[in-house]
């Protein structure tokens, strides 16, 4: 039973990895929506994009190794 247990609950921390996608997608449709609305200022916020995307990726990397902890460790 404890399996199946750490099983579901790897399942539910693997949603994290779709969180992260949908997190990117909204770093990046929120860049180009601000770099469409003021072209000259678009070159300036490339390093914030690359920020928000590294934080939105590392979101998904941890909820990875949480599900793969619950699955082997537990």
């Amino acid at each position: 039973m404890e399996g199946q247990l750490a099983h579901i609950g790897a399942g539910l921390a693997a949603i994290g990895s779709g969180a992260a996608a949908i997190g990117v997608g909204n770093v990046a449709g929120n860049y180009l929506s601000g770099a469409l609305r003021n072209p000259s200022a678009a070159a300036s916020q490339t390093a914030t994009l690359f920020i928000g995307i590294a934080f939105a990726e590392a979101l998904g990397i941890f909820s990875f190794l949480v599900a793969l902890l619950l699955m082997f460790a537990v």
